[in-house]
């Protein structure tokens, strides 16, 4: 059965250093999925803010490419949530997150080296978060896959929610994601501009 068309070109775009995926619903999720088309070799980021989904995407994503997912939600709370002080510092978070991001990005180099794709669930907010490892990757030759999930705030914070009151399986800190702590992340995040989606 011949591919969507938007699906070609998308996997078109897959073979270049770095590409892209712009979802914004869950349906084209589930065809890029589904119908599968993207080189397997990829360091593969996962952008999106807080609420997007960008979980349940990565493991349908790893599981398809039989990747190996990296996600900094496990990581931090495996290394450092046990020692975090009440309420959390964002100072203290972040250069603990800055330290798992160069710690994440040797051991995906060393599987993507050994021809295993990696699927990186670090959040990729900020503009900056992306260049770099945009640069990292390009600097091992490399290929890329940025994929971004571009979900409303209102719908976001409504499964933010939802996740927060059924601790499911995407449930993945120790506390609950307050109404600040989401506001926050929000005034940092800056989604990929045309330029970035196109490179």
């Amino acid at each position: 059965m011949p591919r969507n068309p938007a699906v070609n070109k998308l996997c078109k775009i897959g073979l270049k250093v770095a590409g892209h995926s712009h979802i914004n619903s869950d349906t084209q999720r589930r065809r890029i999925l589904q119908e599968g088309c993207m080189p397997r070799h990829l360091i593969n980021l996962i952008c999106g803010s807080t609420g997007a989904g960008k979980t349940n995407y990565a493991i349908e994503l790893t599981q398809r490419l039989g990747a190996i997912r990296i996600s900094i939600d496990e990581w931090m709370t495996a290394l450092f949530l046990i020692d975090r002080q009440q309420p959390i510092d964002p100072a203290w978070a972040m250069e603990r997150i800055s330290r798992c991001q160069d710690q994440i990005w040797s051991t995906a180099l060393q599987a993507a080296r050994q021809g295993i794709p990696c699927v990186l669930d670090l959040g990729f907010t900020q503009k900056s978060q992306r260049s770099k490892f945009v640069a990292l990757v390009s600097d091992a030759g490399l290929l890329l896959q940025l994929h971004f999930l571009d979900v409303p705030a209102t719908e976001r914070w409504r499964r933010v929610e939802q996740r927060n009151a059924a601790k499911s399986a995407t449930y993945q800190l120790t506390f609950n994601v307050t109404r600040e702590m989401f506001d926050y992340v929000e005034g940092m995040r800056e989604p990929p501009v045309a330029e970035e989606m196109t490179a």
